[in-house]
């Protein structure tokens, strides 16, 4: 059997049975997509004894075969990280407004409390520098702080040589840090699963009212839209059209439908009213209140379109060429014998105006005449195909200037390796940037739309890929021979590091500052910058946009702290260090 498929065959079995490893639920918990992990380590571990799966020679170097899993695990990972940023970019900003000052607060005090917990397990002796830099590394998750740390550790190791100084007997061998990282990296995903289940047990979460909430608290800013049923009894507006009417006339209130003499109209702006007509008025409450004072009163008959020439139908923006052009400028009110009652774009509804641009993706709330209501479609495009189809250019030009931000060095004085987003913080930034502004970039000409089934199938294979070959590699690497030795205590330690700052930070943000506990999930995976983790706090509700935009939020400050602080803990530790005893 060839290379690439005796790895492909590895990745597919640690896949399939971590997947049914993670349906297995105990008292309706279980480990989701995290159990792929796990499952990847026994696939490696028996790739490596009964096939010689080898991940790194002696010297540290990764093998042929190590070459390959390491390129599909991160481009995984990218897939995973840019369809997030996707998801959560046209709502990012808005939640970076509301609830980012507050949410980055915590995950500071979170990284501060892991540094120190580590710097005082070195300190007391119990561990040298290299463990702790790995241990640390692998108990928040994060790959790239493990490459800045290990980068540290050796250019600290050829120092020291040059010094004379043996560097591995004052630990500073960069080999001890990816074993100590392999160590500490299972139980650190477990222990974030474990602490966001923990919280929702503690504090009886219902994730459905949580989602609620949190659905509510996103359209807070945005006033709700209601309908009333008005009859026109003032003298003052017979004989005069609904374009004359206080609210309809500045675009605040729509009249979706008129009642008269029982028959059901479509009204046109040039409608001429009359006494005893009864208008469908859609608009904010105060709006529609306002309205109602001066044209007459609420009406209780009902103005169904059923068994009528009319209907109400829903059409869709999937027409490029609509997409930037204001609703006016289409005249489908003049065009089709139709009117437009409401906008709903991202899931909140609008009141329409003539001056609101369109987008791929809106969908328009249509009265009128079947045959008109078609006609309009065709204008717009409501193409259910164009709707769930992946546009392919879009992903990749995002993946590129994804690659091209992430490896973007960032000089700090004084520590030798420069920082970067890395390929995982840069797709992310990219993702939220472009799913926002992407369209206006590009001058209406392409857009970032992707539909839930893509965005699902991005994220879900993308971090199966990811998990399992973390798996794999820790499995081949020696994992269950380690535990035999220093690694035993390394977990331990990692799940301290872990769990201690997310429990505590977790219970207070909760409790104290009300976070939302699908977004606190998704900042507490951001805190460490974990995928697994985030996947399992999207798999707790149908839609993952909460805990994802908790992640998203502080994922871009998170990274950039995680990468520095092994970095700065070096510094610290070779400070207070005695070379010479």
């Amino acid at each position: 059997m060839s290379t690439v498929a005796f790895l492909t065959m590895c990745i597919a079995v640690a896949a399939s049975l971590g997947i049914l490893l993670g349906m297995v639920k105990v008292k309706g918990v279980g480990l989701g997509i995290g159990g792929v992990l796990f499952s990847g380590i026994l696939v490696g571990h028996y790739a490596h004894e009964l096939y010689g799966l080898t991940i790194r020679t002696a010297e540290g170097a990764l093998t042929f075969e190590g070459g390959i899993l390491h390129y599909v695990q991160e481009f995984g990972l990218i897939l995973f990280v840019y369809a997030i940023g996707v998801q959560v970019g046209p709502s990012f900003f808005s939640s970076l407004r509301s609830m980012g000052l507050k949410l980055v607060s915590w995950v500071l005090v979170i990284i501060v409390m892991g540094c120190s917990i580590a710097l005082t397990l070195h300190f007391i002796g119990i561990i040298p520098v290299d463990a702790m830099i790995g241990i640390y590394t692998g108990a928040i998750t994060n790959t790239p702080a493990l490459g800045a740390g290990t980068q540290m550790i050796h250019d600290m190791s050829v120092s020291l040589t040059d010094d004379g100084i043996d560097p591995i007997a004052v630990g500073f061998s960069e080999l001890v840090v990816p074993s100590a990282y392999a160590m500490a990296y299972p139980f650190g995903v477990c222990g974030i699963l474990m602490t966001i289940i923990v919280l929702k047990a503690v504090f009886r979460v219902n994730i459905e009212e949580e989602a609620d909430k949190y659905f509510k608290s996103k359209s807070s800013g945005i006033p709700s839209i209601t309908t009333v049923n008005v009859k026109v009894n003032n003298s003052d507006f017979f004989g005069k059209s609904l374009e004359d009417l206080p609210g309809l006339k500045e675009g605040r209130v729509v009249c979706s439908r008129v009642l008269r003499d029982k028959e059901l109209l479509v009204p046109h702006h040039d409608l001429i009213l009359q006494d005893g007509d009864v208008l469908h008025l859609v608009g904010v409450p105060k709006d529609v209140s306002a309205t109602v004072k001066v044209i007459g009163k609420p009406s209780s008959e009902l103005l169904t379109t059923r068994g009528t020439k009319i209907s109400v139908q829903r059409i869709v923006v999937t027409n490029s060429q609509v997409y930037g052009k204001t609703l006016g400028s289409l005249h489908l009110d003049s065009r089709f014998e139709i009117v437009v009652s409401r906008v709903i774009r991202s899931g909140i509804q609008f009141i329409p105006t003539p001056d609101m641009q369109l987008q791929f993706g809106d969908t328009l709330n249509v009265v009128g005449h079947e045959d008109d209501i078609k006609a309009a479609g065709n204008v717009v495009g409501n193409s259910t195909a164009e709707l769930h189809k992946v546009a392919m250019l879009p992903i990749f030009l995002g993946l590129i200037l994804g690659m091209i931000l992430g490896n973007i060095p960032i000089p700090v004085s004084g520590v030798p390796a420069p920082l970067k987003l890395g390929i995982a913080g840069g797709p992310l930034v990219v993702a939220i940037l472009l799913s926002r502004f992407g369209e206006a970039l590009t001058f209406q000409k392409m857009h970032w739309y992707i539909p839930q089934a893509g965005l699902s199938a991005l994220r879900e294979i993308g971090i199966t890929l990811f998990l399992s070959i973390v798996g794999i590699c820790a499995g081949a690497s020696g994992f269950f021979e380690t535990l035999q030795g220093p690694g035993l205590s390394w977990m331990m330690w990692g799940a301290i590091i872990t769990i201690t700052p997310l429990m505590i930070v977790g219970f207070l943000a909760y409790k104290f500052s009300k976070i939302n506990y699908l977004v606190l999930s998704g900042m507490l995976a951001g805190s460490c910058t974990d995928p697994p983790a985030l996947a399992f706090a999207n798999s707790m509700h149908s839609n993952p946009e909460a805990s994802s935009l908790g992640y998203a939020t502080v994922y871009p400050i998170t990274m950039f702290l995680r990468i520095l602080s092994p970095q700065i803990m070096i510094i610290i530790a070779v400070l207070f260090a005695d070379f010479g005893a």
